[in-house]
């Protein structure tokens, strides 16, 4: 078994069609198909079902995806590391990020560890919760970070810092007579609101606060996977958003006024998880900076525009 031919199933894999498969590989149709056949036999078993019609993953097919991912994201890690010392680095801190995080603490911790181990490179990786979890126990991540409470056995799950929920409002909306918008008022109007399927924790928090404060089901214009698709619909005058004040603050959308809610303001957790085993030094360190800076208050974004 050749990394070609891993390289060839992972472009069938996420194809699903071979003829947009071997374009994307740059290469002729006949030899992928024969790589694909080549792996197929060595491995006992067909990873593809085939028709006139369709191309799809087998049962095998989509066990073998996950184990064949892992072995190029070591890989890449690999080249990463060998960089990083040829670089000067004397070691690397692999930060995983999940679940529409709020960055509210986030660039000052970086700052951080930049100034006090500038000798350690810290690499960042925007994956599904899903594939932090497993590659934490896999030991392709040192640490991450998630809004999701709860990562199972084996993974420390630990408050790393707070944001406030708010509300982002299209300039000029009527419930900008409000300095703080009841949430009955919030809910009048279609909602844009974080998709579970790419933001799981964030919309697990919101919607768990909107079930205790409300019997009312929410108008929901959009579930969307990214804060940025969020802003542009508020900013069009579409949806209300709820998010954090760091995500809003970040927005580009210059016609996106954040407000908090009435009564007592609600936030939003972000949780540091790593493996339930003793940490190494540079993720000791690591640690422990975040912990200050959450103790402190660090750099926290605020939000000044219209509150």
């Amino acid at each position: 078994m050749e990394l070609r031919h891993l390289r060839c199933f992972i472009a069938v894999a996420e194809e699903l069609h071979f003829a947009r498969a071997a374009e994307k590989l740059h290469i002729e149709q006949s030899p992928l198909s024969r790589a694909i056949k080549e792996l197929e036999e060595e491995l006992g078993v067909m990873l593809f079902a085939r028709t006139t019609r369709s191309t799809r993953l087998t049962r095998a097919g989509k066990l073998f995806l996950e184990h064949v991912q892992r072995v190029f994201t070591a890989l890449e890690q690999a080249r990463d590391s060998v960089q990083a010392a040829a670089n000067g680095f004397d070691g690397q801190l692999r930060i995983a990020l999940s679940d529409g995080i709020t960055p509210s603490r986030l660039p000052a911790l970086l700052a951080h560890s930049r100034e006090e181990d500038p000798e350690v490179e810290i690499r960042l990786f925007e994956v599904p919760l899903a594939q932090q979890i497993k590659g934490l126990h896999d030991d392709l991540y040192d640490a991450g970070f998630s809004m999701a409470e709860d990562a199972g056995d084996g993974i420390l799950v630990e408050p790393a810092w707070d944001d406030q929920l708010m509300v982002a409002v299209p300039a000029r909306h009527p419930v900008l007579v409000y300095k703080r918008i009841p949430l009955d008022e919030v809910l009048r109007y279609p909602l844009a609101l974080g998709d579970p399927a790419n933001c799981e924790g964030h919309a697990r928090q919101v919607d768990r606060f909107l079930r205790q404060q409300t019997a009312q089901e929410p108008l929901i214009a959009q579930r969307v996977a990214t804060f940025e698709v969020m802003m542009t619909l508020v900013s069009a005058g579409l949806a209300l958003g709820l998010a954090g004040a760091a995500h809003i603050a970040s927005s580009r959308e210059l016609n996106v006024v954040a407000r908090p809610l009435a009564g007592r303001s609600p936030m939003l957790t972000t949780y540091l998880l790593r493996r339930d085993t003793e940490p190494t030094q540079m993720l000791a360190r690591f640690i422990e900076r975040l912990q200050l800076i959450g103790s402190t208050g660090g750099d926290a974004a605020t939000i000044q525009r219209g509150v």
